[in-house]
């Protein structure tokens, strides 16, 4: 099993937070702890409960993965815009590129091995 690292969490909160153009103050109270609790989080120098991880992953709004182990799975939106074309959604053949780049991403984030 996989040990989390509190560092790596931390600066993955810290690079969410600084592409929203966030400091440290904003985010802390979007999700109601102290500015000095999330100082410590961003540095890995404490832990946070689940619901303050919770609140910190919908405040950034991203998930616990890219949160914990730097994975990062596209979204909905993400395959729909590299299908280039509102025209197609209506299609079958939309419903099932779709559902074959979700199978994609969910392979690729898996850590196990293809057989």
């Amino acid at each position: 099993m996989q040990e989390l690292d509190y560092e790596k969490i931390g600066s993955r909160i810290r690079q969410i937070r600084k592409a929203k153009g966030w400091s440290q103050e904003m985010l802390a109270k979007k999700c109601g702890i102290s500015l000095n609790f999330v100082s410590h989080i961003e540095r890995g120098t404490r832990k946070m409960s689940i619901d303050t991880f919770a609140n910190i992953c919908r405040e950034l709004e991203t998930n616990a993965d890219t949160l914990l182990w730097g994975i990062t799975l596209p979204s909905e939106e993400q395959l729909c815009s590299m299908w280039q074309g509102t025209d197609h959604k209506k299609d079958d053949s939309y419903s099932m590129y779709l559902r074959i780049m979700k199978s994609v991403a969910d392979i690729m984030s898996s850590k196990q091995p293809l057989i």
